[in-house]
């Protein structure tokens, strides 16, 4: 009997151990599953969260670069605008055109015109390299005698690193879109996967176009030159206004006096005439009619 009782209780155990084992070996199976579907629907999940882990380890990643950016010294954007007047118009161009050139910048935009007196008026845009800029500008300013001069300087550091690690963020930004499109297995995965891509792209993108506009305009300074041409009377007369200027000048506002009158009076003379003729019809007509008709009322009331 206790034989029998030691071979059923070992039997029992037994059984329970297959069943703990059997157990153990399905939840293994079931592990193994879940992770198999979590790494298909691993692109809906991941671009579900894909914009709030940019907002945390992206923008961290952002303030990191910025805190130790690649680009060293200043930047500057330069821009300056000068008002020349010269004896010839065209080979003072000629001139601003070859200073710019010799000094390794372009010509852009030029405008060529003539006032009222014949005189002949030009605007042309010169972009020169930073280094030789005070070379070229006080080359310019000698071409004849300067009338106005502004010149401006804007520091622009601080944009051009901010650009450039928000460039390095975006990039990194659509790689990681990137290869969650290589993992990708579902179609509605992949289809919202290429819409974040897209819109990601075209940031970067944008980013490019402002990080070469900085770079093209702090490279290359802007000069704007207004070249006018001088006339013989203009270049014979002082600054200092003389006796014969301020007796010009009163003949002339004396005769614009006179002009301004005759002009008024051109235009009251109309209204004059019409009051002139009611005046006279009342005294030779109306007047001396008018005591015969109320001596005449007057009788007839007797």
């Amino acid at each position: 009997m206790r034989a029998s009782s030691k071979s059923r209780h070992r039997r029992t155990i037994q059984v329970l151990a297959g069943l703990l084992l059997a157990i153990a070996l399905a939840l293994t199976g079931c592990t193994s599953a879940g992770d198999g579907d979590d790494s298909a629907a691993g692109g809906s999940d991941k671009a579900a969260g894909l914009q709030a882990e940019d907002n945390g380890k992206g923008a961290s990643g952002s303030r990191a670069d910025r805190k130790q950016p690649k680009l060293t010294g200043t930047h500057i954007i330069r821009t300056a605008k000068l008002t020349v007047r010269v004896e010839d118009v065209p080979g003072a161009l000629d001139e601003a055109r070859r200073a710019a050139e010799d000094a390794g910048g372009i010509v852009g935009n030029e405008n060529t015109s003539r006032d009222s007196e014949g005189r002949e008026r030009s605007r042309v845009v010169l972009r020169v390299p930073q280094d030789k800029y005070e070379d070229v500008l006080t080359s310019l300013e000698g071409t004849g005698k300067l009338i106005g001069k502004d010149a401006k300087a804007q520091d622009v550091t601080d944009q051009v690193v901010d650009v450039e690690s928000r460039v390095k963020s975006q990039r990194a930004s659509v790689a990681r879109v990137r290869e969650l499109m290589d993992k990708a297995t579902k179609l509605s995965d992949v289809v919202t996967l290429e819409g974040e891509l897209s819109t990601r792209q075209s940031d970067l993108e944008a980013l490019l176009a402002q990080r070469e506009s900085l770079k093209d305009r702090t490279s290359l300074a802007t000069i704007t030159l207004s070249l006018t041409e001088n006339g013989a009377k203009a270049d014979a007369e002082d600054d200092d206004p003389s006796f014969g200027d301020a007796l010009g000048g009163g003949w002339d506002a004396f005769v614009t006096a006179l002009r301004w009158i005759a002009i008024v009076l051109a235009a009251v003379l109309p209204f004059a005439a019409v009051v002139a003729l009611l005046a006279l019809l009342w005294l030779r007509v109306v007047r001396p009619r008018w005591p015969r008709r109320a001596a005449g009322g007057g009788e007839g009331e007797e």
